[in-house]
């Protein structure tokens, strides 16, 4: 399955000129634990940052620093990593544990912003899908014991 059909279609984004206290806003409105940090060339959504919540606390507020009077663009992330669409829910998840992330924006060909996946709705896929696995083997115990009666 492509990492694109189960990815966040719904991307919390910003701009480098915006202070971190509206990204935080953003974060609290949103129930998210990030912003996307995209450049709106051509109607395109070219993400070039990342802003978690842990970015936050340990650049701004733990060292003191205003958070209106820092912009996103200071504390953004921007060597972060992306997936491309098509990639394979397995092969998204190996990337992310090279990478060490527990989100990766998801991108398209043209490297638009289309999506995000975390490592919470990755969790909440496989424990579906285990689940299933686990509904699969019940049913099959009990109508093989509905067809060999001792």
């Amino acid at each position: 399955m492509p990492i694109g059909e189960i990815c966040k279609r719904e991307v919390v984004i910003t701009q480098r000129e915006d202070t971190v206290l509206q990204a935080a806003k953003l974060m609290r409105q949103h129930h998210v634990g990030d912003v996307m940090v995209v450049d709106d060339g051509n109607g395109k959504r070219v993400p070039v940052g990342i802003v978690t919540d842990r970015d936050l606390v340990v650049e701004v507020i733990a060292t003191g620093l205003d958070p209106a009077a820092i912009t996103v663009g200071d504390i953004m992330v921007s060597d972060f990593a992306t997936v491309k669409e098509n990639a394979g829910v397995f092969e998204s998840i190996q990337y992310m544990r090279v990478k060490g992330v527990r989100r990766m924006p998801v991108v398209d060909d043209d490297n638009e912003l289309i999506g995000i996946v975390t490592l919470d709705d990755l969790l909440a896929l496989l424990s579906e899908e285990l689940d299933a696995l686990v509904k699969l083997v019940a049913h099959e115990q009990q109508k093989e014991a509905g067809t060999r009666r001792v």
